[in-house]
């Protein structure tokens, strides 16, 4: 793909700047952006696009201001920056293992993580949703690895391993939502669909702060998911740490999709769908980071607007809207990965 070639010597960074995924950027940030507002407008005092656009500024009456900024905003910020984290992740899993199916729901960190939070949910542990849900996939992204571990751990081992995992995970958290009580058990299955419903500023900002964090870690790991992408031997070949790439990538991965489940749960299907899609608009052959942290960011946003929309005066759940459109994906997938090239 042609582009044009820069160079910055503050900070010292060189790369080649592409205006199809400048253009892809552009276009799925002005499709979030707009149902980011289209979140923000609904609900029972209902606003215009004009007026959620006002208040974003500062501007509008003060009912205006107190409905956006204290009663909406949260939600809408929540769905916007967890969409994100899936996204990224997602792309930084498939790069690392150079498989298409791999993704954070596939290889066990997403079932980690709820396994912790229902496990504290049913014994009624002080310990927040979100730092379990954190403690919890990174324990199995951990597990995950060590056990792929066999002179180094190959993209193909991890996923295999992480799918042994992810049942395991699985099995163990309707285990205890057998064992628990009715009550906890109701409060588990809500936080395992993955939901925007209650969001506030404390699931927010922490998540803020953290692709604060990790988006440029992720794009100073640029060089080596490029090296990765054509494979280990070339990788080394090209100097690449190859074991110590994968797993800084991993564990990056890891740590976006432990944020983004601890504050909106593990929202189906957007980890794995938003780096197909936005590999598509791009037109390039492996998942361009920024476009799938914005991809996602947009399929969470659209599909908590469906969750809201599709019953009258019931809220779904917005992992229970990616599920249903992200399962004939998965088929899709799997059909085209056994299809003769």
């Amino acid at each position: 793909m042609s582009g044009i070639a820069f160079r910055l010597s503050v900070p010292p960074v060189s790369g080649l700047l592409r205006p199809r995924v400048v253009g892809a950027c552009l276009v799925v940030a002005a499709a979030a952006f707009m149902a980011f507002c289209l979140g923000i407008a609904l609900g029972e005092y209902p606003l215009g696009l004009g007026e959620v656009i006002r208040s974003l500024a500062g501007g509008g009456d003060q009912g205006t201001l107190f409905v956006v900024h204290e009663l909406r905003l949260p939600r809408a910020l929540t769905g916007l920056l967890a969409g994100a984290a899936f996204g990224l992740s997602g792309a930084l899993f498939q790069t690392m293992t150079r498989n298409p199916l791999a993704s954070p729901d596939m290889i066990g960190v997403t079932q980690g993580a709820g396994a912790a939070v229902v496990a504290g949910i049913a014994s009624g542990a002080a310990v927040g949703s979100q730092a379990l849900g954190f403690a919890g996939a990174v324990l199995a992204a951990l597990v995950t690895y060590v056990l792929a571990w066999r002179r180094g751990a190959s993209g193909h081992r991890i996923v295999l391993v992480g799918i042994g995992v992810a049942w395991m995970c699985t099995s163990a958290t309707e285990y205890l939502m057998v064992v628990s009580g009715d009550f906890q058990a109701q409060q588990a299955l809500g936080w395992l669909f993955g939901n925007l419903n209650g969001r506030t500023y404390a699931h927010a900002v922490p998540l803020a702060i953290a692709l604060a964090v990790l988006v440029p870690v992720t794009l100073l790991l640029g060089r080596w998911t490029r090296a990765l992408q054509l494979g280990d031997e070339v990788a080394r070949v090209l100097g690449t740490p190859v074991q110590l790439a994968r797993l800084s990538l991993l564990l990056t991965g890891v740590a976006l999709v432990a944020f983004g489940t601890s504050a909106a749960g593990p929202v189906a299907f957007v980890a794995l769908a938003a780096p197909h899609i936005a590999r598509r608009l791009a037109r390039t052959a492996w998942a361009p980071p920024l476009v799938s942290a914005l991809t996602g960011s947009f399929l969470v946003l659209a599909a908590d607007l469906i969750a809201r929309l599709l019953i009258p005066d019931v809220e779904l759940p917005v992992g229970v809207v990616t599920g249903v459109l992200g399962a004939p994906l998965l088929l899709w997938l799997l059909a085209r990965s056994r299809s003769p090239r």
